[in-house]
């Protein structure tokens, strides 16, 4: 495994390389944000242990730029914000895992470990020709105008988003939107989807597949 530490206090950067390189992984260090996206231009690493208040290029920019790309590395922010607020914005921005300063060494091999494991979130904002989808702060944009949608509506347009152009069937988007108190025979994803393909205008960007179900 590789990782890369982005950190700009040298000691600890340098502290935090060498006890991951004795825990067995292989190790970089970028001082500030811009090194850290020219390395990461150039090599994948499986974690990014990404100090959030960086000179120059901020940490949450690097985040951004990171969760764009495909395939991306698992980010852990490491920060001395560790607020609850602080922790929940970080996470919004597409961070897999938060961790605050001061923290136990062990704890940080632990989750570096369990990052390593787990897939790659979803980036929190997803584009799709002119669509825009926030999925943190459940927003939509078509061609730069915003879309104000129902829950309902912006549950089946996220399940659609995040099929990635296959196909998801009726019965998917009700066990992913709806909950066990509705009945299995209702027209309401056929309902819902005519409200959003209303709310989205032309040209269209929800395909019919007669038979299967639905692709964005």
């Amino acid at each position: 495994m590789r990782l890369l530490v982005v950190e700009d206090e040298a000691v600890l950067a340098r502290n935090v390389a060498d006890g991951l390189r004795d825990a067995g992984f292989a190790v970089d260090i970028a001082p500030d944000g811009t090194d850290a996206l020219d390395k990461l231009a150039v090599t994948t690493y499986d974690v990014v242990v990404l100090d959030r208040d960086l000179p120059g290029v901020p940490g949450d920019e690097v985040c951004r730029t990171l969760v764009g790309s495909r395939p991306r590395s698992r980010i852990l922010m490491l920060t001395a914000a560790a607020e609850v607020d602080d922790r929940i914005s970080g996470l919004g921005l597409g961070a897999d895992d938060y961790l605050g300063k001061p923290f136990a060494f062990a704890e940080l091999v632990a989750r570096v470990r369990a990052l390593s494991r787990r897939p790659p979130s979803v980036a929190p904002v997803v584009s799709r020709e002119d669509l825009e989808v926030d999925l943190g702060r459940r927003m939509v944009r078509r061609a730069g105008e915003p879309v104000l949608l129902t829950r309902k509506e912006f549950g089946v347009l996220e399940a659609l988003v995040l099929a990635d152009g296959s196909v998801v069937s009726t019965e998917e988007l009700l066990d992913q939107v709806w909950d066990e108190n509705l009945d299995p025979f209702s027209n309401v994803v056929a309902v819902t989807l005519g409200r959003l393909r209303r709310k989205l205008g032309s040209p269209p960007l929800i395909e019919t597949v007669v038979g299967t179900g639905y692709r964005l």
